[in-house]
């Protein structure tokens, strides 16, 4: 059984991924889809030379002809897929036109509404100290496209807002080095689907576990393609399926939404402390700058694989905690992450005045 839901899945997307990427470098080059340092002087930007984005696209064709292949197609998966479309559209655009943050914003939360819509969402939700919070009511019932439908206003709006979020926070904070993304994705996916074989009994599990076999597939058959020196860029595209991806296994994964926060917690930690320093400094917390924990690991020393390897191997080792520690020690482990990794940038940044 795990063969057919978990291996097949995998080796099949990440074959699919990296003959993907290819052809996907070649049309970023006709398309002028590059990302030219020269011109391109945001802060953020640490290549040298002109490289290819919408690696996403690579990506999506990955998880959608995988998905197709080995998953029903339902109203779930629709919605999925809806949403994954919207995202790739959004990220090839945003790799030609520089969209403004915002306008994107927008697009995400459009995306990110489909799988809600076609019936994703939490409705119960186990706090780190053991109770269970109902998140099912309250309900406002309508009538649309022919059929009766309830609206579950808080769980709706929790999983709208987590999906979103979580887009965001590995665009901001995993993205900053090649490979850095996409190690850290296929990691949190592959721990997510591991998780959910802990649930096998229940069969509403195997598809989870399918899909995450698919995502962790995706991106570890880009990864050859991303590690230093990049032949491509995830870009925006990427990053969005990443982060879309990971939040919506989380919530079918039976709402292990502490699980994710885990599994990434040293990019989200450290995009929390960024979006805060933003707002106090007066500035827009959605505008990128060079103060990531990625950028002072460079800045301190560190070549661009160690960083990069740095990002996968906490994922790795968050993941496996994830896999033992109940919601309450992950809590705990969580706060101290924060201050473990508030700590280590109030050094660098000490080191590098010195």
């Amino acid at each position: 059984m795990i063969i057919d839901t978990f291996f097949i899945p995998f080796l099949l997307a990440t074959v699919i991924s990296f003959l993907s990427t290819y052809p996907t470098i070649k049309l970023a080059w006709k398309l002028n889809l590059i990302d030219d340092p020269q011109k391109n002087k945001h802060p953020k930007v640490i290549h040298k030379i002109k490289t290819p984005r919408g690696g996403g696209l690579a990506i999506f064709i990955s998880i959608l002809l995988s998905s197709l292949i080995f998953l029903p197609l339902d109203k779930h998966l629709k919605g999925i897929i809806c949403g994954a479309t919207i995202l790739t559209a959004l990220g090839l655009l945003d790799d030609k036109y520089n969209l403004n943050p915002y306008l994107r914003l927008t697009v995400q939360f459009t995306a990110a509404s489909m799988p809600i819509i076609a019936g994703i969402g939490i409705a119960f939700w186990k706090s780190p100290f053991g109770n269970i919070i109902d998140l099912s009511q309250p309900q406002i019932d309508i009538f649309l496209l022919g059929e009766a439908r309830s609206i579950w206003i808080l769980s709706d709006l929790f999983a709208l807002f987590w999906i979103v979020a979580i887009m965001n926070f590995l665009n901001m904070g995993a993205k900053g080095v090649d490979g850095q993304l996409t190690g850290v994705v296929a990691i949190a996916a592959l721990t997510i689907s591991l998780l959910s074989l802990k649930f096998s009994a229940d069969i509403t599990e195997w598809h989870t576990t399918t899909l995450g076999a698919i995502t962790f597939g995706s991106f570890l058959g880009f990864l050859p393609w991303h590690i230093y020196p990049q032949k491509i860029m995830p870009s925006f595209s990427g990053s969005n399926l990443g982060g879309y991806m990971l939040a919506i296994l989380s919530i079918l994964t039976t709402a292990k939404v502490g699980t994710l926060a885990l599994v990434l917690a040293v990019p989200l930690i450290d995009t929390t402390y960024i979006i805060i320093r933003r707002i106090l400094s007066g500035k827009s917390p959605v505008w990128g700058d060079n103060r990531h924990l990625h950028h002072k690991l460079l800045e301190n020393g560190l070549s661009i694989k160690q960083v990069a390897a740095f990002y996968w191997a906490v994922t790795a080792i968050f993941g496996i905690l994830s896999l033992f520690l109940n919601s309450e020690n992950k809590l705990y482990t969580m706060i101290g992450v924060a201050l473990l990794t508030g700590g280590i940038t109030l050094w660098l940044n000490h080191k590098q005045k010195q």
